[in-house]
Order: C-alpha cells, then sequence, then structure tokens
C-alpha cells in the first residue's frame, strides 16, 4: 500500500507552511475578510492560529481551502447527492 497522494495537493503540507504562505501573500487582514476567524482578527500570530486551527477542524478546512484557491485554483470535488 502506497501512502502517496498524487491528487492531493496538501499531502506533505504543513499547516505551519500553509500560514506562513498565506500571510505572506494575503496578510492578515486578507486573512480575516476571507475566513472570520478571530485568531487573524485579534492580535494575529503564526503560534494563536496554529493552536485554534489544530482544535478547530470546521476552520483549519476553511484556511485549507483558502491555500488551495489563492495558490493552486483547486476545489475539492464533492460526492454526488443520493
Amino acid at each position: 500500500m502506497s501512502t502517496e497522494q498524487p491528487n492531493n495537493p496538501l499531502h506533505g503540507v504543513k499547516l505551519q507552511d500553509i500560514l506562513e504562505r498565506l500571510e505572506s501573500e494575503l496578510g492578515w487582514q486578507e486573512m480575516a475578510q476571507q475566513v472570520n476567524i478571530n485568531c487573524f482578527k485579534s492580535d494575529p500570530s503564526i503560534k494563536s492560529s496554529l493552536k485554534f486551527l489544530r482544535k478547530t477542524p470546521w476552520a483549519r478546512e476553511k484556511v485549507e481551502q483558502l491555500y488551495l484557491d489563492t495558490f493552486h485554483s483547486f476545489t475539492w470535488p464533492t460526492a454526488p447527492k443520493k
């Protein structure tokens, strides 16, 4: 069984790297407009954002999607409804 994920653009990318790249490209203010979470609005830092996002799966998904939209023009395919 292979651990490779050739179709997953997030494979091997650390959450810290995602935050650092978004912050350098967009800045905290634009990130807060795109993903409405307090760790981007009130005294933002990589450390506080990592702590929050690691505990909050819905917010992490939004930040990961922002990263994909910004750098990969990628949207996760949705499962067909039954």
